[in-house]
């Protein structure tokens, strides 16, 4: 039988569990999101962008062109806007082509989006930032299979926290696979398969991203926050982009949006 350990070895060996973890962590590219094993971080620690679309975007093409080809658009279209609401968890694509009216090509199950309605105010909230964003980098050694990195915080969340004196305000919001979110929006691999090979073959800068509380096209279904002041008129700018697009039928979603 061995003898009990010291509580200076056990020390040593929550110290060096600590360093592990520390070290583990580190292999992570998407800092707020979670751990990679260790196998994972180190295939994927290098892969570029070429590299893992080989691995999956013509099958992830081949599911999307049947969609745009049903909505009458040339894949992947001039102009891609992305969709997420929190209340329904449903996430819309649309695409534009040769300056076409916009067209609704498919909607996906949101597999995870932490937090409440609301925007994202400070580091830490775990809340899912509301707005208008943009596509920033598309990242293919994600904690989370792919992911897309959006611009939060842009110049209004930037603005609006100068205005209510915030500091600390978070970031690396992603778009990504699995099925975990500590604000982020989880889609699952393969769906983040195809937002990834859409991005890329569409262009990061003709991507629009809005995320809202709830679908202002449809009655208003959720109890919004009338707190801070600002927020009435970023659901009133949000409503005005969101009337742009068509309001897509709204039949049952699977797992992978079929």
């Amino acid at each position: 039988m061995n003898a009990p350990q010291s509580r200076f070895g056990r020390r040593a060996s929550l110290g060096a569990l600590v360093v592990c973890l520390l070290v583990f962590t580190a292999l992570s590219s998407d800092w707020d999101n979670g751990l990679l094993t260790h196998a994972q971080a180190h295939m994927r620690a290098n892969a570029t962008l070429d590299q893992r679309l080989a691995e999956f975007s013509a099958e992830a093409k081949g599911r999307l062109v049947a969609h745009f080809d049903a909505a009458g658009v040339s894949y992947p279209g001039q102009r891609v806007t992305m969709v997420a609401f929190k209340d329904s968890r449903r996430f819309e694509l649309y695409a534009q082509d040769n300056g076409k009216p916009w067209r609704f090509i498919r909607a996906y199950p949101i597999r995870a989006a932490s937090g409440v309605p609301g925007p994202k105010l400070m580091e830490g909230d775990r809340q899912v930032p509301e707005g208008h964003y943009r596509v920033t980098f598309l990242n293919p050694n994600s904690a989370f299979h792919v992911s897309l990195r959006l611009d939060y915080p842009n110049a209004h969340d930037r603005a609006m926290a100068r205005a209510d004196r915030r500091s600390q305000l978070g970031g690396d919001i992603m778009i990504h696979g699995n099925a975990v979110s500590v604000g982020c929006i989880a889609m699952g691999d393969e769906v983040a398969e195809e937002l990834f090979t859409l991005a890329a073959a569409v262009g990061q800068a003709q991507i629009d991203v809005l995320i809202a509380p709830t679908d202002f096209r449809q009655p208003l279904v959720t109890t919004l926050p009338n707190e801070p002041t600002w927020v009435n008129q970023l659901y009133a700018d949000l409503t005005t982009k969101l009337a742009k697009l068509p309001i897509p039928p709204n039949a049952p979603l699977s797992s992978t949006g079929e």
